[in-house]
């Protein structure tokens, strides 16, 4: 228990912190939050293992008067890289960031903004109230507009408007979703919520709750603010938003559709979402590969990867008869949640060594830099390995998973798109790879230390270790599974 309220404390702490103390102490003071967070999730993870579910009743009132907090498997692992990657970036900003790097601008805001939305995530992956999961979407909506608009450029600021107007078309759906659930109910607790006794509008509220969050997750057709906001933000920035910021909202979709009303998940909505995520992965996938910019690619990339875990939901549907598929194809779509996010984070932050060394992420300019900077090379490579869903990465472990229930479900359609998505995945990072790894070099790069460049490494290393200890992690994320996750929506 007090892990989880460690996770939450401690990074609003080191952003007031990082802020209200003399200069020279406030990246020290903000580091030491990291660190410190760090820990805390280690430790939870720890304590969910050991114990199950890690369960907080704030004021010591249970709801439907008081708000429940629980970690459980799902939620900790979440956690747990999000603090990796919140680790690794703070790392590279703190030498990507200051000012004697060639190019860099002493970014301040970056700290706070950070560590803020560190701790709405850490908020969101334990909160049971669809209002407080409400209030954390809007925390992590304002950190990431502002990280967005954070070099101060015409095109950054132009980004981070179009992604606000998104953000809160989404806020207002899913907002509204919460209203009418709360009028019918009389509670906004998940677990009260699935033992409620259904009304006609509870598939209007679900319905405007998963639309606000598509858009928020920027899922196809609300994918077209995500690239422009992923680009224009500098490197860690960009390693944040891509690897970290759509993890909210699809996680309360998952809590929505697998814990609060499993009851409303008919097939003609599941095929709905799913057709929209297999889309996403296509068309992610063919924009990627046109692109010519590092930075773009890989946010398209992010288009595509997101549709993956949209694919859940009609591998875990049915016609409410235990289906022995759904948990493995639950848990591949949280693979493929923490495999992407220590795999983009990897990307975005080798994108800003590239940046730092050559000043340009064309892929034209970009051409033998891996001679020049084999670690980011090696790191890029790995992460791509994983992005692709080759073995022995997370992204294959989950892969595997929803193809093998997409086979004993006899729905082989969805195999089909996790083919072709994989596919489209090996041509357009082709590209930069074959770049990356040419003959020749275009430019004569800028040193960079070793430092910066092994933790990109780091990170593409543990996408990978993911896979190679999938064992671990796959039982982990059976603590507190909800039952429609193994039996079927």
């Amino acid at each position: 228990m007090i892990a989880l309220i460690a996770g939450l404390t401690l990074p609003l702490l080191a952003a007031l912190a990082s802020i209200a103390l003399p200069l020279r102490a406030r990246v020290p003071a903000a580091l030491l939050g990291v660190a410190l967070t760090l820990i805390a999730s280690l430790w939870l993870v720890v304590e969910v293992w050991h114990n199950g579910p890690v369960a907080l009743l704030l004021g010591g009132w249970a709801p439907p008067i008081g708000i429940a907090l629980q970690a459980d498997g799902l939620g900790a692992a979440l956690g747990m890289m999000t603090a990796l990657v919140m680790a690794g970036v703070a790392l590279a900003a703190r030498v990507e960031l200051a000012p004697s790097v060639a190019g860099a601008r002493p970014s301040f805001g970056f700290w706070p903004l950070m560590l803020l939305l560190w701790g709405a995530l850490n908020a969101v992956f334990v909160s049971r109230d669809l209002f407080n999961l409400y209030v954390g979407l809007e925390l992590i909506t304002l950190t990431a507009v502002a990280l967005v608009a954070l070099s101060g450029k015409a095109q950054a600021i132009a980004a981070a408007l179009r992604y606000l107007l998104f953000a809160l078309a989404g806020s207002l759906l899913y907002l509204a979703g919460v209203v009418l659930t709360y009028a019918a109910h009389g509670t906004l607790d998940i677990t009260l919520l699935a033992t409620r006794t259904p009304v006609p509008g509870d598939a209007l509220a679900l319905g405007l709750m998963t639309a606000g969050l598509l858009a928020k997750t920027a899922l196809f057709p609300f994918h077209v603010w995500l690239p422009p906001a992923h680009s224009a933000a500098p490197a860690p920035a960009s390693a944040l938003l891509s690897a970290l910021v759509p993890k909210a909202s699809l996680l309360i979709v998952l809590r929505l559709w697998f814990e609060a009303m499993p009851d409303l998940a008919a097939p003609s909505a599941l095929l709905v979402l799913a057709a929209l995520g297999a889309i996403a992965v296509i068309w992610g996938g063919v924009l990627a590969l046109v692109q010519k910019r590092l930075k773009l690619i890989v946010a398209y990339s992010t288009v595509a990867q997101l549709g993956y875990v949209f694919l859940v939901l009609p591998l875990a549907g049915g016609d409410g008869a235990a289906q022995p598929w759904a948990a493995g194809a639950w848990t591949g779509g949280i693979f493929q949640m923490l495999s992407h996010g220590l795999a983009k984070a990897a990307m975005f932050l080798a994108a800003g060594i590239y940046l730092a060394a050559v000043g340009s992420d064309r892929l034209g300019d970009l051409r033998g830099q891996a001679r020049a900077l084999p670690m980011t090379g090696f790191a890029f490579a790995l992460a791509a390995v994983t992005l692709m869903g080759l073995p022995p990465s997370g992204g294959f472990t989950a892969k595997y998973l929803l193809m093998t229930a997409a086979f004993a479900s006899g729905q082989w359609a969805w195999a089909f798109v996790l083919v072709g998505g994989g596919l489209l995945a090996a041509a357009y990072l082709y590209r930069p790879l074959a770049a990356l790894f040419a003959r020749e070099v275009a430019r004569t790069p800028r040193p960079i230390s070793r430092l910066w460049q092994a933790v990109p490494l780091v990170l593409a290393a543990l996408s990978i270790a993911l896979g190679l200890l999938s064992a671990v992690p796959f039982d982990f994320l059976q603590i507190g599974r909800p039952d429609q996750a193994a039996e079927g929506l």
